[in-house]
């Protein structure tokens, strides 16, 4: 793993089977295509209708779309991130800048362009957008600005760098998350086993009865009930991740603390 993948991964991060989101979105299989050109449709307003004109590559766990068309021009000049959160995260923004830095390397090298030449090297156009469905409580739609971690407050505008995170928790962003049912039926599912928790069962039990439920429901059109078992298991190492994340950020505040009230 280079320098730069150890400083976005960040810590603690153990190594951790695919996101549950990464294995709809993200995956080479004919489904897998198909959803992700819904999701890709239901962002930008548009009606794309063959799923083999997206190119994927991923980044650790961020899906990286272009549109390509049939001779490998793309059609709207825009790359695009998808990068599914389930905590608060102040710095996408300068993740952003490192995924992007990465992948127009990428290009660069991929179409054997030529930094050194005078004539003007057009780039696409980025869009990083991050998928939220943590804890609840914020807006449904909102935007993150890499000159917000600037030290000293700068409102140039002459460099930027931005995120744009969508709320996709239960009952945000609806018009969003109906245009596309991968990612409704994929809603529902992390909202089953969130609300499941807070009824207060054991974090295995609520992961087992939301992805059944799933099964019945028939989410994802069969796709749960095929990959039940790796499934569970996705869950639980995201949420059990995310409540060991949650339990050392709590033992980092209290720690200060307990010195203090020792002396």
């Amino acid at each position: 793993m280079s320098e730069t993948q150890n400083i976005i991964q960040g810590q603690p991060q153990p190594k951790i089977r695919d996101r549950l989101f990464i294995a709809i979105f993200g995956k080479d299989t004919e489904r897998s295509k198909r959803w992700r050109l819904d999701l890709y449709n239901a962002l930008n307003g548009t009606n794309y209708t063959d799923p083999d004109a997206l190119k994927l590559n991923t980044i650790e766990n961020v899906i990286f779309v272009t549109m390509y068309n049939d001779v490998s021009f793309l059609v709207d000049s825009q790359m695009t991130l998808y990068e599914q959160q389930s905590r608060p995260n102040s710095n996408m923004p300068l993740r952003g800048l490192f995924y992007f830095s990465q992948l127009y390397q990428r290009y660069i090298s991929d179409n054997k362009l030529d930094l050194h030449r005078s004539s003007l090297i057009k780039i696409p156009n980025p869009r990083f957008v991050v998928f939220y469905n943590g804890e609840p409580g914020r807006a449904e739609r909102y935007e993150m600005r890499l000159s917000n971690a600037f030290e000293q407050k700068d409102g140039s505008g002459k460099f930027e760098w931005t995120a744009d995170v969508i709320n996709i928790n239960t009952g945000m962003n609806k018009s969003l998350v109906k245009k596309c049912k991968p990612l409704y039926d994929y809603v529902r599912l992390v909202g089953r086993i969130s609300d499941n928790q807070g009824n207060d069962m054991e974090i295995g039990r609520a992961v087992r009865e939301a992805v059944e439920w799933a099964c019945e429901q028939d989410l994802l059109d069969g796709f749960v009930r095929e990959q039940k078992e790796n499934i569970i298991g996705m869950c639980l190492t995201e949420f059990k991740n995310l409540a060991r994340l949650q339990n050392w950020r709590r033992k980092r505040w209290e720690l200060p603390w307990t010195r203090f009230l020792k002396r």
